[in-house]
């Protein structure tokens, strides 16, 4: 085998973790914090509706939830997978970040929202006081001390969502680890197993220097 030729095919795998992972986040955070916002509504239809969908999520594995999302069209319109086609992305792909990005909205939601309801409620009347609406309050307020709080259990779900990428492979997705199975049913090695780990381990270490760096930023809330 040749180490430049592993390591380039690696790489082309870890192109497509990157893209899962970057585009989780790009739609779960924010679809995370609006469902906290639902869960903790006193509109109860809704917030029975958010705190559903929080305990289906959360009680199901994500592998089955990807494969759910991803039989839907036949399940529902008997629409064959070879058709789905769309100009910006295959349909196997767009079921990935459907399913990740619902699955980790939810888990985020949890974070957001224990961390918005440990903030006392004198933080709300002191912005009343100072004549801050509660949406200003909210921002300028509770919100910095909310992502404080929350740091670090949003990084060991990061963290997590970054090894969950290798689920992706029981739909025929090529990330880095399928790219590395590819590689050893082709060589009859196990070495680019061991080569994929090692993409993961120097990814996941840079994470944890980011937030880490992230949290001492924040520490002047203490």
């Amino acid at each position: 085998m040749n180490f430049g030729l592993i390591v380039s095919r690696l790489g082309e795998g870890f192109l497509t973790t990157l893209e899962i992972f970057f585009l989780t986040l790009l739609f779960s955070l924010p679809l995370g914090l609006l469902i906290s916002f639902c869960s903790m509504s006193k509109f109860k239809p809704i917030s029975w509706l958010s705190k559903t969908a929080v305990w289906v999520v959360r009680g199901t594995p994500l592998l089955l939830q990807l494969i759910v999302v991803y039989f839907l069209p036949w399940t529902l319109f008997k629409i064959p997978m070879r058709n789905l086609n769309f100009p910006f992305m295959e349909w196997k792909m767009l079921a990935v970040i459907i399913a990740f990005s619902l699955n980790y909205a939810i888990y985020f939601s949890e974070i957001y929202r224990s961390g918005i309801q440990s903030i006392s409620r004198g933080q709300y009347e002191a912005g009343a006081v100072l004549g801050l609406t509660k949406s200003q309050t909210f921002r300028k307020i509770v919100f910095p001390q909310v992502v404080k709080r929350i740091m670090p259990p949003m990084s060991n779900e990061i963290i997590t969502l970054v090894k969950d990428t290798a689920l992706v492979s029981i739909i025929m997705v090529v990330e880095i680890t399928r790219e590395a199975y590819n590689i050893v049913a082709a060589f009859g090695s196990i070495t680019p197993l061991f080569y994929s780990g090692a993409f993961y381990l120097i990814f996941n270490g840079l994470l944890t220097v980011l937030f880490s760096f992230i949290e001492r930023k924040l520490s002047y809330y203490r």
